[in-house]
C-alpha cells in the first residue's frame, strides 16, 4: 500500500477491479482486517481499493477515481457487511450511481453484502465453534 490518497494496489494489468466498502471508524487499527483482505485480492493481480462510508478515507468516489486512473474499465463494489442493512440497501446504491456519474469510464456493479455468501457464513460458524471449543477448555 502506498500513502493515503494513492492506496490502490497496482499489481497486474486487469481492466477490472474491486472496491471493498467498509463502514469506517475513528480507530485506525480497526481497518487492519480489511487491509489484509485487500492484500489477499491484490496478490492475485487484481486492482483493489478499500473505501469507507464514514470517518476514514478514501470514500467510494475517491476509490472509483483511483481505479479509473489505473486503467480499470469496470469494478465490483463489495460491501464488507454481514447483512443487507440500510447502508447496503439504500446508501451504497446511491453512492455507486453518483460515482459512475463522476467517473463514466468506470462501470460499477454492486454485489450483495459479503456476509450473505454461504462460504462467509460457514467460515464464521467454524470460527465461532472453534472459539467455543477453546472457551470450554479454558473457562477464564
Amino acid at each position: 500500500m502506498t500513502a493515503h490518497g494513492a492506496n490502490i494496489e497496482r499489481l497486474g494489468t486487469s481492466s477490472r477491479g474491486v472496491i471493498l466498502v467498509a463502514h469506517g471508524s475513528r480507530e485506525p487499527g480497526w481497518a487492519a482486517p480489511f487491509e489484509r483482505i485487500r492484500d489477499r485480492i491484490a496478490a492475485e493481480g487484481m486492482p483493489v481499493v478499500v473505501a469507507y462510508l464514514e470517518r476514514m478515507a478514501p470514500d467510494l468516489n475517491d476509490a472509483a477515481r483511483e481505479l479509473a486512473a489505473a486503467g480499470c474499465e469496470a469494478a465490483i463494489v463489495v460491501p464488507l457487511f454481514l447483512g443487507q442493512g440500510s447502508h447496503v440497501r439504500e446508501g451504497l446504491p446511491k453512492l455507486v450511481a453518483a460515482a459512475m456519474t463522476v467517473h463514466p469510464s468506470l462501470a460499477l456493479t454492486l454485489a450483495d453484502a459479503i456476509g450473505e455468501a454461504p462460504q462467509v457464513q460457514e467460515a464464521i460458524a467454524e470460527a465461532s465453534l472453534a472459539a467455543a471449543s477453546i472457551a470450554r477448555r479454558d473457562p477464564r
